[in-house]
C-alpha cells in the first residue's frame, strides 16, 4: 500500500459517487466531466468516488473506465481524494485497474463482492484478504447486496477491518439495523471509516457515529449535502431537520419520476443536463429519459431550486 496524505483516517465527509458523463456508449463527455468535477469541488465535497453504481461502472468498457479515471485525476489535480471502484468478477481485472489508478494519482480503491458466483462469508473474507494483500491502494469494502446478491456480514467486516490495508466500508444496503450493528461492532476502532450510500439516511447515520455519505444527489447539489453532513457533525438538529426535508424532496421528485430499476440514474442524469452540467446519456443496456420525463424533471428542479 502507498500512503496518501489526502486520505486521513478515518476518512469522513461527503464523497459523491460521480456520474459518468457520456456522449454515447463509447465516448466520455469531456467538457461535461470537467464542469461536473469543478461543480463538485466548488460545492465543498470531501472526495470523489468514480466507477461506482452511479457511475454505471459495470456497463462501461474497460478502456473507458481507465480513460475516466485518468481524466478525473488530471482535472482534480490533487485537490481532494479520488476513490476508484475496482469491483469486478475477476480479481485480476480489479488489480489491473487499481494499479493503473495508483500510477495516475488515485487515493483509494473500493470493491464490492465479486458478482455472479454466490460466495459464502468465509469465501468472501478470503477474497477480500487476498485482494487487500495485493492492492497498491488502501481498500474500502462496498456492501451492495441489491446488485451483487451478496451481503458482507457484520462479522466479516470486523474480521476484515483488522487488515491494515482495509480502511473502511461503504454501505449501500439501506438497512439501518445492519449499519447500526456495524457502528456498534466497530466502536473500538475509530480509525475505520463508515460511510452510507443512501442519502436519505446519511444525516441520521452521522448522528449515530458514522463518518459521512457517498450520496448520488451530491452530483446535483453538492453544497446541500455538505451542509447537511456538517449540521449532523455539529449536532445542530434544527438545521439537520430543515436540510433533511430538502434531501427527501430530491429523492421524491427526481428519483421517483421513472418506473424502472434505473429511475434513480435517469433522474440524476436528466437533472444534470437541465442544470447545464453534462449530457444525460446512459450506457447500454440502460437508457435515459424520453421528453415527457425530462419535462417533469425540469419542472421538479425548478421547484427544488
Amino acid at each position: 500500500m502507498t500512503s496518501n496524505p489526502l486520505l486521513q483516517q478515518p476518512f469522513s465527509g461527503i464523497v459523491p459517487p460521480m456520474v459518468t458523463p457520456l456522449l454515447d456508449d463509447n465516448t466520455i463527455d469531456k467538457v461535461g466531466l470537467e464542469r461536473l468535477i469543478e461543480h463538485l469541488i466548488q460545492g465543498g465535497v470531501h472526495g470523489i468516488f468514480v466507477l461506482g453504481t452511479t457511475g454505471e461502472a459495470p456497463s462501461l468498457p474497460y478502456s473507458l473506465r481507465r480513460e475516466l479515471v485518468k481524466l478525473t485525476c488530471e482535472q482534480v489535480d490533487g485537490r481532494i481524494p479520488i476513490m476508484v471502484g475496482v469491483t469486478d468478477s475477476s480479481p485480476a481485472e480489479s488489480l489491473r485497474l487499481a494499479e493503473f489508478s495508483t500510477e495516475i494519482g488515485a487515493s483509494a480503491a473500493v470493491a464490492a463482492p465479486p458478482y455472479y458466483f454466490g460466495l459464502d462469508q468465509s469465501e468472501l473474507v478470503e477474497y477480500y484478504l487476498s485482494l487487500a494483500e495485493r492492492l497498491p491502494l488502501p481498500l474500502y469494502l462496498y456492501n451492495m447486496p441489491s446488485h451483487t446478491k451478496i451481503a458482507i456480514s457484520i462479522g466479516a467486516v470486523e474480521t476484515l477491518s483488522k487488515h491494515p490495508n482495509i480502511i473502511g466500508l461503504k454501505d449501500s444496503s439501506g438497512n439501518a439495523v445492519y449499519f447500526n450493528g456495524i457502528l456498534h461492532a466497530m466502536k473500538e476502532d475509530p480509525s475505520f471509516s463508515l460511510l452510507v450510500g443512501p442519502e436519505e439516511m446519511m444525516a441520521s447515520s452521522v448522528l449515530m457515529g458514522g463518518h459521512g455519505g457517498v450520496n448520488g444527489g451530491a452530483n446535483l447539489f453538492p453544497m446541500l449535502y455538505v451542509e447537511l453532513y456538517q449540521a449532523a457533525v455539529d449536532r445542530n438538529h434544527g438545521k439537520v431537520m430543515r436540510l433533511q426535508r430538502k434531501v427527501m424532496e430530491i429523492s421524491k421528485r427526481l428519483y421517483g419520476v421513472g418506473k424502472t430499476g434505473s429511475s434513480y440514474l435517469q433522474g440524476l442524469k436528466a437533472g444534470l443536463r437541465v442544470l447545464g452540467i453534462c449530457n444525460d446519456h446512459l450506457s447500454s443496456p440502460l437508457r435515459g429519459f424520453e421528453d415527457p420525463e425530462k419535462t417533469q424533471i425540469k419542472e421538479h428542479l425548478r421547484h427544488l431550486q
